[in-house]
This record gives structure tokens, C-alpha cells and sequence, in this order.
């Protein structure tokens, strides 16, 4: 075994909890372009072996979506509409035609929508690195070459790479793959989303993760973040051993969610489709805190007909009878783009039409999505709420919750994910019923920081304390106001940071399954004045880093953190 790294501990981001140690495999180099060899003797046929090779993309990407589920059938779909957008291959026959090989004209043509995404800036800008993938993807195939993929060393293995692109996030096979360490993302890339809908223990923003060479034995937190290189036998022992009472711990932890003294936060699961229904019913929660329904609308030619929504969502409301279930309306634009709903081109679609703002455009998609999400609910007996993505203005929440209620939907309530938003909470409460703060949009927006940035990830960490002083401004607000107000963002699913949500007010807190036991156990240990002063510690920490560190070393022990020592 060796290691180009000097010392003996690296660290990045936590971002999908757990303990793992094990061999490192490394994710393979994607093929190399090859030289220019300059105009094709058919432009034509060249064309038309791009469109093949596009296709089988696309085909491939559809493919594992249909073995994926939720967020990562999402983002797979998403990205197969990508590749299969007849302006990319106009692009490689205007490069064709510019006397260019075919490779280096669909290298050519990937750059000019790589370049439009990045001057776009916003959630398109995020998505340059998935572009980079698709790219990667098409000359492999045009080249008759392996597709860039997870490797298969023939036994379990921690994967390190650079970065992971969602088609390969999305498969991982969480009984081969221990543990993953990249160099890059953040902790709302989806690499983190995925590997926590799959349980498998991550770290992102692992700078030196490059140095770190097949075969070196790690062993990886994935809730504090430490990897720890070669690591001593005993160490490795000693962190399992502490991780595998943490999860009969959890395992055993029960019921609603509770502070020690009794306080209620709702426990919730986050739903984004059919596929992760059954494990999201049986998980031990207290219903649904957002249902994403963009799985209804993506992948296809035209809008989902009223009767296929209904269908759809009364399955939902079937498993999960009795319980509440909270909608979201199509959430729709910038990362998601849907051709058929003529969105044209946009300066930047991150701060242009997107969620609640594509009614102004096509109203008749919003009615018939709440007339179908009524229907539904009166077929059933779950208790039904809706919310609208992208709120800004007190206005847009009353005029929603109208708009909800005229359909016999009687709890209507608001995202808070714009800034503006969560500074008028208390306005916006007015004209609505409840509100949940979407911690990675409005991460985002408060501080001017692309998702996917991965040299940004510090300011995109859920734990800087302006992104919890606008929690903490909306849950006041809901509480003068006497309304709920929730978090569905990725930082719902984090124990430590949950105890500050906790503390500042936030009534509800809704993740994916796999987190549920966790943030439960982390509750029960602390009464509510004891996590009312974790979150004056992390509100006036200095940083995100300083802020959690006064947590973690404040708060009762719940999680591993002390699995690895401290260094």
C-alpha cells in the first residue's frame, strides 16, 4: 500500500453519515480526445453518427434512471433530455462543416452549450460538470471505448475520485462501495443528495483526495468528514465498532420526534417519486414533508394529463393514510428545464421563470396540477397540504393560497427559499397557512454561490450562520404568527444541525428515510433549552466551520465523532 499524501489524516466535507474503512479504488480517467485529423470525407454520415452516439447516450442514461429512484431518476432524466436536444447536434454539424473530425466536433459542441450554461450562471452554471460527463459519454461511444463507470476491483472498496458524475452516483451498489471521498462538490451536490438516499458514508471537498492512490487502506467519517489514511488496525476497530452501537442505537429509537422535555418536531421524509414510495411508507415517520412532483413531468413531450396526476398522487396518499403529506407544485426551469412548456432562452434561468413563477406564463399547469391533487385527496384520507416553490413576495404566498383553496385544498402554505422571502416572513405568514424553508436554495441565493461549486462549498455549508439567521427570522415569525414553519432542505437530515433548527424555533424537519433515526436520537438527548443554546452558539459563531465545531463539542454525544480521534 501506498499514499503521496504526508500525513496520516485528510479531510473535507461530511456529507452522508457513517463509518467505513477499506481499500481504495479510484475512478478511471475518461478517454482521451484524439488529435484533430480535420474534415470528414462525409459531413453528413458524420452527422449521423453523432446522432447515434447521442442516442445511445441518452438511451443508457434512461436506462439506469429506470433503475434509479427519486432525486436520481430526476437527475438522470434531466439528463438525457440534455443530450437528446436537437440544438446540440446542429452544433456538431456546424462544426463538421467548420472542417473539424467528428470527435473534436461534439467536444466542439458540448463547449458551446458549456459556455452558454456557465455565462447563464445559476443552477445552469452548476450543471457544466454533468455536461463535461455527457460529453465523456458521446466520444466513448463514438470511439469505441469503455463507458467512463464505477470500477470493479472484485471486492468492496472505498471510491475516490475527483468528482462524481450523477449517472454514476446514481447506481452505486452500496454493497461493493464503502465509502466515497471526492476533491470536489459540495454539501448540496448530488453526489451528497445521492450517496445519502443510499446510505453510503461521503466526504466532498476533499482537496487532497488526489494524492491518495488505489489500494491505500482508508478509513472514512462521513459525519465529520475525517479520512484517515493507512490507518492503525486498533483505529479502524475501535471507529466499527463505535459505528455499529450508534446504529443499534438508532435502530431502536421509536416515535415522533421529541426534544428530552417533551417539545414536539415533527420527523418527516422528503418523497421525489413512485420509486422510493414503498421504503418512504415504511420508514418511521410522521408523514411527508415535501413530495417533489417534478418526476411527473420531466422526461416527456407534454404535460402529465390531469388523470395521470391524480393517479399518481393518490398512491401516495394511499401509503401514507392518515399521515400528513406536503406537495410541492412543479417545480420547474433552470436545472429542470421542460421543452414543452416553451420557456425559451433566459439571461439567467436561476434568477428568471422557475417554480410558482412559470404561472404567469401558463396558469392552466397549476390548476390543473391542484384540481388533480384535489381529486386525490379526496379519494383518501392522508391529510393534504401544498406548497409553492420560489415564493418572493407576500403577494405571490396570498395569491397561491387563494389559488389552492378555490380548488377545496384548505392548507396552503409557502417555500421560503428566496432571501426576500424569509426577511417578510412575517407578511408572507399572513396570506398562507405554513411555510418550509428550502436550506439548499436559499443557501444559494443568500450568498451569491452556485450549488456545485465546489471551491465555494464553505459559503454553500448549511451551517453559516446568516443562511440560520434567516431560519431563525422565519421560525420567529411563524411563531408570533401561530403558523408551522419546517425544513425540507438537506440540512433537516443533519443531528447536529437539527438540534440548532430546533433551537431557533423551526417546527418541523423533513429528509430522506435513511436520516430520520438519527436526527430522532439527536433530539431525545437534548431538551429544548439545551439545543435553544447550541443555536445561540452557532448563530454567533465567526463561520460555518467555527459553528459547527461549538456544536459538535457542545452538544451531548449522539453520532461518531468520537469513532476517530481528534487531530
Amino acid at each position: 500500500m501506498s499514499t503521496a499524501v504526508d500525513d496520516s489524516v485528510v479531510t473535507g466535507i461530511g456529507v452522508s453519515p457513517g463509518v467505513a474503512a477499506g481499500p481504495v479504488a479510484r475512478l478511471a480517467e475518461p478517454p482521451a480526445l484524439p488529435a484533430d485529423t480535420g474534415p470528414e470525407p462525409d459531413a453528413d454520415a458524420a452527422a449521423g453518427r453523432a446522432r447515434e452516439a447521442l442516442a445511445a447516450v441518452a438511451a443508457d442514461l434512461e436506462s439506469r434512471a429506470a433503475r434509479a429512484t427519486g432525486e436520481a431518476a430526476d437527475v438522470l432524466l434531466a439528463q438525457a433530455m440534455m443530450v437528446r436536444d436537437p440544438a446540440l447536434t446542429e452544433q456538431v454539424s456546424a462544426a463538421l462543416a467548420g472542417g473539424k473530425s467528428l470527435p473534436h466536433a461534439v467536444a466542439a459542441a458540448f463547449d458551446v452549450f458549456r459556455s452558454a450554461m456557465e455565462a447563464a450562471g445559476g443552477y445552469l452554471a452548476e450543471r457544466t460538470a454533468d455536461l463535461a460527463d455527457l460529453c465523456r459519454r458521446t466520444l466513448a461511444c463514438l470511439l469505441g471505448l469503455p463507458m467512463p463507470g464505477i470500477p470493479d476491483p472484485g471486492h468492496p472498496f472505498v471510491l475516490v475520485a475527483t468528482d462524481l458524475a450523477p449517472a454514476d452516483t446514481a447506481t452505486l451498489d452500496p454493497s461493493r462501495v464503502l465509502a466515497i471521498v471526492t476533491g470536489q462538490g459540495g454539501p448540496t451536490s448530488h453526489t451528497a443528495i445521492l450517496a445519502k438516499s443510499l446510505g453510503i458514508p461521503a466526504v466532498v471537498a476533499c482537496h487532497r483526495a488526489g494524492g491518495i492512490t488505489d489500494d491505500t487502506e482508508l478509513l472514512v467519517d462521513g459525519t465529520t468528514g475525517t479520512v484517515v489514511v493507512t490507518p492503525p488496525a486498533e483505529e479502524v476497530e475501535r471507529a466499527l465498532s463505535a459505528w455499529a452501537a450508534h446504529r443499534d442505537a438508532l435502530s431502536a429509537a421509536r416515535g415522533p420526534g421529541r426534544t428530552q422535555d417533551g417539545t414536539s418536531v415533527a420527523l418527516l421524509v422528503n418523497l421525489g417519486g413512485a420509486a422510493d414510495l414503498s421504503a418512504a411508507a415504511a420508514a418511521d415517520s410522521e408523514g411527508v414533508g415535501l413530495l417533489r412532483t417534478e418526476f411527473l413531468y420531466l422526461g416527456r413531450t407534454e404535460a402529465p394529463a390531469r388523470d395521470e396526476q391524480c393517479a399518481a398522487y393518490g398512491k401516495v396518499f394511499a401509503a401514507f393514510s392518515g399521515r400528513k403529506v406536503v406537495v410541492r407544485t412543479l417545480d420547474a426551469g433552470a436545472d429542470k428545464p421542460l421543452p414543452y412548456l416553451g420557456q425559451g432562452e433566459e439571461p439567467n434561468p436561476a434568477l428568471g421563470v422557475r417554480g410558482l413563477r412559470l404561472d404567469r406564463r401558463q396558469p392552466r399547469i397549476l390548476d390543473e396540477q391542484l384540481a388533480a391533487i384535489a381529486t386525490a385527496r379526496d379519494q383518501h384520507d392522508a391529510e393534504v397540504w401544498v406548497m409553492a416553490p420560489m415564493v418572493s413576495t407576500p403577494a405571490e404566498a396570498a395569491a397561491f393560497a387563494a389559488r389552492a383553496r378555490s380548488h377545496g385544498l384548505g392548507v396552503a402554505g409557502t417555500m421560503i427559499e428566496v432571501p426576500a422571502a424569509a426577511l417578510r416572513a412575517q407578511q408572507v405568514l399572513a396570506g398562507c397557512d405554513f411555510a418550509s424553508i428550502g436550506t439548499n436554495d436559499l443557501g444559494q441565493y443568500t450568498y451569491a454561490a452556485d450549488r456545485m461549486a465546489g471551491e465555494l462549498a464553505d459559503l454553500l455549508d448549511p451551517w453559516q450562520p446568516a443562511l440560520l439567521e434567516l431560519v431563525r427570522h422565519a421560525a420567529e415569525a411563524g411563531r408570533r404568527a401561530g403558523k408551522p414553519v419546517g425544513v425540507c432542505g438537506e440540512a433537516a437530515g443533519d443531528p447536529y444541525l437539527a438540534l440548532v433548527l430546533a433551537g431557533v424555533g423551526v417546527t418541523s424537519l423533513s429528509m430522506a428515510p435513511a436520516s430520520l433515526a438519527a436526527v430522532r436520537l439527536a433530539l431525545a438527548a437534548h431538551t429544548l433549552a439545551e439545543c435553544q443554546a447550541l443555536a445561540e452558539m452557532a448563530l454567533s459563531a465567526e463561520d460555518a466551520r467555527h459553528a459547527r465545531e461549538a456544536i459538535t463539542a457542545g452538544a451531548n454525544p449522539i453520532t461518531t465523532s468520537e469513532a476517530l480521534p481528534a487531530r
